[in-house]
């Protein structure tokens, strides 16, 4: 399984979280290092860097800045998902570190490729 790139959107979050479904997530891997940008929503700008066992299984780290300036910071376990037409749903249980309390689950889903594109 590979996350290279490959775009995400969340689909569903705790209340406590600041993703929505207008943050996108862009993928890249190299062997078992997997790291992401993300923006949208309440989120200016973010990245996430992760450890990927070989069943896809993430083991990440996230820092983001939003939108009304604050700087939030977490980790996160996430479990991939293969759906029928290929793309791929990732289980997440995160939690904030940092400033930030709380914790919760989210899903986000990968957004079908325009057909034609590799």
């Amino acid at each position: 399984m590979t996350y290279e790139g490959r775009v995400f959107r969340s689909v569903a979050n705790s209340e406590s979280g600041d993703v929505g479904q207008e943050t996108t997530f862009h993928y890249r891997q190299e062997g078992h290092a997997v790291w992401a940008t993300y923006a949208g929503g309440s989120v200016l700008f973010g990245t996430l860097l992760a450890n990927a066992d070989d069943a896809g299984n993430l083991d990440m780290r996230y820092q983001h800045l939003t939108r009304d300036g604050g700087f939030k910071t977490g980790r996160c376990q996430s479990r991939p998902e293969l759906l029928p037409d290929g793309r791929l749903r990732l289980h997440e249980h995160w939690e904030w570190t940092g400033s930030a309390e709380g914790a919760g689950v989210s899903i986000v889903e990968e957004i079908p490729r325009p057909i034609g594109s590799p």
